[in-house]
């Protein structure tokens, strides 16, 4: 890998993740209506034509074509509510029909009603009519044999409606991928307890666990590692033997106390250190015991970014998606950066309208520790590395939900 200053570049780290990421293959059947958000485990085989049979896209009269004469009257049939079989249209006649009835045998054409008078012995035809008008013919979505969807597609609700007009009730999805978060410090507090002096509150977990659960994932350890080196490698342990990834947040950087990178060191594999993204910097990638293990940084906002940025990717590619990700947006900057950086910077920032055009707009404090800037924030703003940023200048962004896909 190609360094900058011992730091790994952003792509440089990207690429490396999704080469030691391998796709789940196990799948599991769950019905059309728990399916949202799954990936889709097989391929689906069109069984039958959508739509089943000729019908009609308006309110209005089927007819044949040939029959049209503005000079005479119609009679009118029959009438074909929508779900009934439809009988052989009567010749010379015209049958009422609706929007998604199905036109009768006879019958080529159909005319709105917008465009029909109706009289006391039938219809009369008036305006410009086409052969074959507001008939949506057989199989014009889906042919009978043709893949709808393959497999690897995020049903999304759309893909869930076509599933459901195909008459398929259940499908085979990619299993959940399954993660241990473990959270590592002696400083940490769970949520409701009283702080001793010196202490936080565990921030990370809960930002953690929101992240895994829109990303479709399955969370089967969850713990608070104390800052102790043989019960970080046991931890470590248990969790890779439990989990399809193990995300760690702190102990990865070069103090003292950071015991997860040399526990990977030593007991397993350390083959990423140190990327040149910024908030983000200390973050570790290896394995133990052929689980891969995910170190991000302790700092709330770089652990957010970082997810975003690095781990979501992997995770993605692991659960076997594979639609890429959305490009950013090219907007204008509504701020500056004088002092260029080395490394990769992603910027808490939200994207606002000022007489009528869109911008860019950071929060005033960029600290890795402010957690408070992502909830101002609806994306990252992203400025490659050696760049100085001036007002109007054009840069990339990236919303939080396109971050997530």
């Amino acid at each position: 890998m190609s360094r900058n200053a011992n730091l790994t570049s952003v792509d440089d780290a990207l690429a490396h993740l999704l080469s030691q990421a391998r796709p789940l293959t196990g799948t599991e059947p769950v019905a059309l209506t728990a399916a949202l958000g799954r990936v889709l485990g097989e391929d689906i085989t069109v069984p039958l034509n959508v739509p089943p049979a000729d019908n009609s896209a308006v309110d209005g009269y089927a007819l044949r074509y040939d029959d049209i004469d503005p000079e005479r009257t119609m009679a009118v049939s029959g009438r074909i509510p929508a779900g009934h079989a439809a009988a052989p249209l009567a010749p010379g006649s015209a049958a009422r029909i609706f929007t998604g009835s199905e036109v009768p045998p006879g019958a080529d054409t159909v005319v709105m009603q917008e465009q029909v008078e109706v009289v006391s012995d039938g219809i009369r035809i008036g305006g410009e009519q086409r052969r074959g008008q507001n008939i949506r013919r057989c199989g014009q979505d889906l042919r009978q044999g043709e893949r709808a969807l393959s497999r690897g597609t995020l049903l999304r609700p759309q893909e869930l409606g076509l599933l459901a007009s195909l008459g398929i009730a259940e499908v085979q999805v990619i299993r959940r991928y399954r993660v241990a978060v473990l959270t590592t410090g002696d400083e940490l507090v769970e949520p409701g307890m009283p702080l001793a002096p010196g202490q936080i509150y565990n921030s990370n977990r809960f930002t953690l666990l929101g992240l895994l659960e829109q990303a479709d994932c399955d969370v089967v350890l969850c713990e608070t590692l104390r800052d102790e080196r043989e019960a970080t490698g046991q931890a470590l342990l248990a969790a890779a033997q439990a989990a399809d990834l193990v995300i760690t947040s702190g102990g990865v950087s070069v103090g003292e106390e950071d015991h997860v990178r040399a526990v990977l060191e030593s007991q397993g594999d350390l083959s990423l250190w140190r990327l040149a993204i910024k908030p983000g910097k200390p973050l570790a990638f290896g394995g133990l015991a052929g689980t891969p293990i995910l170190g991000l940084p302790g700092n709330p906002a770089a652990v957010l970014v970082t997810f975003l940025v690095v781990a979501t990717p992997f995770i993605r590619h692991c659960q076997g998606r594979t639609t890429p990700r959305r490009p950013a947006e090219q907007l204008p900057a509504a701020f500056s950066i004088e002092k260029p950086s080395i490394r990769r910077e992603f910027i808490r920032a939200r994207k606002e309208w000022l007489d009528g055009a869109a911008q860019v707009t950071a929060y005033p404090n960029q600290s890795s520790g402010v957690l408070s800037s992502a909830c101002w924030a609806d994306g990252l703003a992203m400025i490659p590395e050696h760049t100085v940023v001036s007002p109007g200048d054009t840069i990339s962004y990236y919303s939080f939900s396109d971050l997530m896909e």
